[in-house]
């Protein structure tokens, strides 16, 4: 889509190759790889500035009453959502893509 630029967070990279090694995806991993580094900047690293917003977010949700997950858990969610706003982007030039837009509405515009 002419205008985008798809971002793949740290996070996110995480949760798939965890899949992918387990599974023994060897040509799985070399696709995440190679789609990750064929644009330049597609690879978004987490930051420790994206970890402390993601904790400040949580703690948000969690007050207002809007856990979006187990307290014990890490929150995948909320740190793929602290690293979208760490790009510094307009809201409304933010699109998060994910199976699970309940959980990031809260903090970023997802959708599946």
């Amino acid at each position: 889509m002419a205008g985008w630029h798809v971002v793949v967070p740290a996070i996110a990279d995480y949760e798939v190759r965890r899949e992918l090694n387990r599974a023994g995806k060897v040509f799985g991993l070399a696709r995440l790889d190679a789609f990750n580094s064929l644009v330049p900047d597609r690879y978004l690293p987490l930051s420790d500035e994206a970890l402390k917003l993601a904790a400040s977010l949580w703690a948000r949700a969690r007050q207002g009453g809007r856990p979006t997950a187990d307290p014990r858990e890490l929150d995948c969610d909320v740190i793929v959502a602290a690293q979208t706003l760490s790009l510094g982007l307009p809201p409304d030039r933010i699109v998060v893509a994910t199976t699970n837009p309940r959980h990031l509405s809260h903090f970023v515009s997802a959708d599946t």
